[in-house]
């Protein structure tokens, strides 16, 4: 059934969605996972037995990927690696607030970049809709005053290392297989993970408990299908409404930890959440109000 571009669009929002809702309930499952796994064993474990699936599941797709389709997937996992590895880092030497916030930012870099990249200005919806977001974020994760330190500036090259892997995909899966996009940056996560893992961390064993159920949860669901999903949704989708509607991981984040892990939600951050959700709602909507408007004004004041 041909479906016209506006419902592909929504649907892959609304996809996206779901993945960020995946990712929100993931920090959890990582925090979980953390207290039985190092951080790169924990990335290692993570994206390699999704790799390892997603070659068995989708093996007849992969057999049938170019040249170029493999080049497109390592170079897109490169950037997501960058983007783990930076995050990581800056982690020892900054708050889990503050750094949500910093990654967040890539919302923001998204539509600069893009506009960088294609000559092609986004709209200024874009850009009120990022700032928006942003603000939000400040407000549902910053708790106690900001500075920029180290640990602060690894995490806003982290932040442009999330926004380039949004870009790539953008680019890549124009003319690419994007489940197997997904399945190559996931390995390529995975494999660049491994010799941190060997040279800096200790092999803690399987110990089995929660950690290893923490752990198929976030390969299942915040892995192989939020990965092969956001691949698939962005053939049909502008990069800056993804950066936008992902940004919901954070309020899922919040709400996960709230019911799962007994902490407290403050009236400051119902209102970050609040901002959020705004600027998505403007994000998917602000465009077809704006044409409602326009269509109701007379010629010549449309033009001017």
């Amino acid at each position: 059934m041909h479906l016209p571009s506006g419902m592909k669009t929504v649907l892959a929002d609304i996809a996206l969605a779901m993945v960020a809702l995946f990712w929100g309930l993931g920090f959890v499952a990582m925090k979980d996972a953390l207290d039985s796994y190092p951080t790169f064993w924990l990335l290692v474990l993570r994206f390699g037995s999704a790799a390892l699936l997603m070659a068995a599941i989708f093996r007849r797709r992969l057999s049938a990927l170019s040249r170029s389709g493999v080049r497109a997937g390592m170079i897109i996992g490169l950037f997501l690696f960058l983007g783990f590895a930076t995050q990581t880092l800056g982690l020892n030497y900054t708050t889990p607030g503050k750094q949500a916030f910093l990654t967040a930012t890539y919302v923001v870099l998204v539509p600069f970049l893009s506009w960088a990249l294609k000559k092609k200005f986004p709209g200024f919806l874009s850009f009120a809709a990022s700032i928006i977001c942003v603000t939000g974020m400040g407000l549902l994760t910053l708790q106690h005053g900001f500075s920029i330190g180290a640990g602060d500036s690894l995490t806003l090259l982290c932040a442009f290392f999330f926004a380039s892997h949004i870009l790539a995909i953008e680019y890549f899966t124009a003319d690419e297989d994007p489940v197997c996009l997904a399945a190559i940056q996931i390995f390529m996560v995975g494999l660049l993970s491994l010799p941190f893992a060997l040279l800096f961390e200790t092999w803690p064993g399987f110990s089995g408990g929660s950690g290893l159920w923490s752990i198929a949860f976030t390969v299942l669901f915040c892995t192989i299908f939020a990965f092969a999903v956001q691949n698939v949704a962005q053939k049909f989708t502008p990069s800056t409404h993804t950066a936008i509607i992902l940004s919901l991981e954070s309020v899922f984040g919040a709400l996960s930890g709230i019911l799962f892990m007994g902490e407290v939600f403050t009236a400051r951050m119902a209102a970050g959440s609040a901002l959020i959700l705004a600027a998505v709602l403007l994000t998917e909507a602000g465009p077809s109000l704006l044409r409602s408007a326009a269509g109701l004004l007379p010629a010549g004041e449309e033009r001017r």
